[in-house]
């Protein structure tokens, strides 16, 4: 919920950065990057012996398993985070993303934790004419009690 609220409190200093002539730069929340950063270090630790195109197998409810849910729902906020920005604070923000590769390392790590079949196997509506249900195919519902 506080995600949304947070780019207006930068919306207020955008004024003063567009005087520079080097290519410009803002931060998203401080702590948010820096619990990113220990997880991409993290990650990469537990993915650097699976390259691109390959797939890492994560237990359920191991360690590595809590890490990489971490690590995604960090991303969410990020992205919720992103989502109520200003067209100009985005510009800042991706700017920040692409100095860090930040998101160069996002995608380096979902396309070694994506899995070769994404094959559903939990309950699903009913859907007729098809025969596979994939993650891509259904509609989750991630309610947690």
């Amino acid at each position: 919920r506080l995600m949304p609220e947070l780019p207006k409190f930068d919306d207020e200093d955008l004024k003063s950065y567009g005087d520079e002539e080097e290519e410009l730069a803002l931060s998203p929340p401080a702590a948010l990057m820096s619990i990113l950063a220990t997880q991409e270090r993290l990650l990469e630790n537990i993915l650097e012996c699976i390259p691109v195109g390959e797939f890492a197998v994560i237990q359920p409810l191991s360690d590595e398993f809590c890490l990489v849910l971490g690590y995604l729902l960090t991303w969410k906020l990020t992205l919720a985070f992103f989502k109520a920005a200003s067209s100009q604070l985005r510009v800042l923000y991706s700017q920040y993303l692409r100095r860090t590769k930040s998101l160069n390392k996002l995608l380096y790590h979902l396309f070694r934790l994506m899995p070769e079949n994404p094959v559903f196997s939990g309950p699903t509506s009913e859907v007729p004419n098809k025969d596979t249900k994939t993650f891509f195919t259904e509609e989750l519902h991630l309610d947690v009690r």
